[in-house]
């Protein structure tokens, strides 16, 4: 297969998901080059990236190499799900203007701190943000990425992370679809910071971000909560830096 045939595959199916090159180099774990030089047909991912990147664009690897067999695999990643508290109340008091003025301030912030390192955004509601972690080291740059948020963030910001698999895909009308992920791993995610739990840190991560995360992080406070449609209860416990 010529090399051009495989960026244009690349790039198309991309573009397709409302992806840019720099969200699809975060989660590879690459330079933004490298993903140009791909999509122009400069030369080729390697063999160990192309497995990684066939499963964050959704298709098969023999889709990507002119095969057609596409194929809609999940891969696995930490999820980061982000809200204020008492944003409800104050979207009561201000003019829709300046509620997103206030907004767009304090989810800029977070947004910066997620680049850091290497996440990669999906979508902003009110005061709420979903974007994901893959590749080398997810859980712990996603921990990192929480805590630096919010030291950042002067408003009482909240941090949940949860790994497991996700599908990412583009959701909605063809002409007006964004990238979108999902999967009980995010699902999960929305339910626990909806739960009223009183932190220190602020951050707040499932026990399996929290076991993989080794000794730059502690846990403190660890609690079950059982939710609708979830089989198992749910282990949630407080992270934080160590000084």
């Amino acid at each position: 297969m010529l090399l051009s045939e495989l960026g244009l595959r690349v790039r198309t199916q991309r573009e397709r998901l409302g992806l840019k090159q720099n969200d699809i180099a975060h989660a590879l774990q690459v330079s933004p080059q490298a993903v140009s030089k791909w999509e122009r047909g400069e030369n080729g991912p390697d063999i160990a990236t192309l497995a990684p990147l066939a499963k964050l664009l959704g298709v098969s690897t023999d889709w990507i190499l002119d095969t057609h067999n596409e194929g809609q695999d999940v891969f696995e990643a930490t999820v980061l799900v982000s809200g204020v508290a008492g944003t409800y109340e104050k979207s009561l008091r201000m003019a829709p203007n300046d509620f997103a003025l206030w907004a767009n301030g304090f989810l800029s912030q977070v947004t910066e701190a997620i680049l850091r390192f290497d996440g990669v955004p999906i979508k902003y509601m009110a005061d709420q943000f979903l974007c994901f972690f893959s590749g080398q080291n997810h859980h712990k740059r996603a921990a990192h990425a929480a805590t630096l948020a919010k030291r950042l963030v002067s408003e009482q910001i909240e941090m949940v992370l949860n790994t497991g698999d996700v599908y990412l895909g583009s959701m909605g009308h063809p002409e007006y679809a964004n990238p979108d992920i999902m999967g009980n791993v995010v699902n999960i995610a929305f339910l626990i910071s909806r739960e009223d739990i009183q932190t220190q840190s602020g951050v707040l991560a499932t026990h399996n971000v929290a076991e993989a995360l080794g000794d730059q992080f502690q846990t403190q406070q660890t609690i079950e909560r059982k939710f609708y449609g979830i089989e198992h209860p749910v282990q949630i416990c407080e992270i934080s830096e160590k000084v």
